[in-house]
């Protein structure tokens, strides 16, 4: 099994709150500094995102993907990589969970393979990074009227 990274935020908000904001990928340029475009390919039966092409620029990495999204209940939305230019693969979760007066323990899982050479050790702190910023982005975005 392939190593992943993992981080938690806790949301003054309410799971299904924070859920609205991660499932609303038309928004995802307002809050995540690396997603310059964000478009829905394909719905489920409910209307949430089953398959999502993101335009991303993180610096020195800047790619066309899309991704491949399966929800489980309202408090799980999982992704895989379906296509992309720099990408081995990319596999993440987010995990909601209720956390003491209305908040929201978020926890964010991420594994992701280049298709360039790269040292485990350097791939770990680039999933960190980016899972760092994803969640101070989703705390503002949220907790932000």
């Amino acid at each position: 099994m392939a190593e992943h990274t993992s981080s938690s935020i806790t949301i003054e908000a309410a799971p299904a709150d924070v859920m609205a904001v991660i499932a609303d990928f038309a928004r995802y340029p307002d809050w995540t500094g690396e997603v310059k475009e964000a478009e829905v390919l394909k719905t489920d039966e409910r209307g949430r995102a089953q398959e999502v092409r993101l335009v991303m620029d993180a610096g020195a990495i800047k790619d066309d993907q899309t991704l491949a999204y399966t929800w489980a209940g309202d408090n799980e939305v999982s992704w895989t990589l379906v296509k992309s230019q720099m990408l081995r693969s990319l596999d993440g979760s987010y995990l909601l969970a209720p956390a003491g007066r209305g908040g929201t323990e978020v926890t964010y899982r991420l594994t992701v393979d280049v298709k360039i050479p790269m040292l485990g050790m350097i791939k770990r702190k680039a999933e960190k990074v980016i899972i760092d910023r994803a969640l101070a982005g989703l705390k503002k975005r949220v907790e932000t009227p």
